[in-house]
C-alpha cells in the first residue's frame, strides 16, 4: 500500500509560480511512474503529467507543456510539479498518483492523494 499526501497548494497570482510535492510513505515509489492530475470545480479530473521509475521519461497534457516540469526525488520518496506562468485556468485540486507505467488515464494509477487546492487570481 502507497500512501500519498499533496502538500504547496495555495493561492497565486496569473503569471507566478507554486511547486507542489508529493510525499509517500508506505513503500518506496522507486518501482511506480508517478503522475499528477487535476479536477477544476464542474469539471472532470484531467491529465496534468506522468515521469516514469527513474525518472528519466516525462509527458505533459499541452495545456501545461513548457510551463509545468515534474521531477521525482526516490531517495526522499517524493515527487513535484513546477508550475510557472500560472493562469486562471490551472486553477484546480491537484492529486498525485502513483502506478505501474507511464500513462495519462487515470484508471492506470493504483493509488491516489487526497489532493490540495490550487487557486490562480487574475
Amino acid at each position: 500500500q502507497v500512501r500519498l499526501v499533496e502538500s504547496g497548494g495555495g493561492l497565486a497570482q496569473a503569471g507566478g509560480s507554486l511547486t507542489l510535492s508529493c510525499a509517500a510513505s508506505g513503500r518506496t515509489i522507486r518501482n511506480y511512474a508517478m503522475g499528477w492530475f487535476r479536477q477544476a470545480p464542474g469539471k472532470e479530473r484531467e491529465f496534468v503529467a506522468t515521469i516514469s521509475w527513474s525518472g528519466g521519461n516525462s509527458y505533459y497534457a499541452d495545456s501545461v507543456k513548457g510551463r509545468f516540469t515534474i521531477s521525482r526525488d526516490n531517495t526522499k520518496n517524493t515527487v513535484y510539479l513546477r508550475m510557472n506562468n500560472l493562469n486562471a485556468e490551472d486553477t484546480a485540486v491537484y492529486y498525485c498518483a502513483a502506478g505501474s507505467q507511464l500513462a495519462s488515464y487515470d484508471y492506470d494509477y493504483n493509488y491516489w492523494g487526497q489532493g490540495t487546492q490550487v487557486t490562480v487570481s487574475s
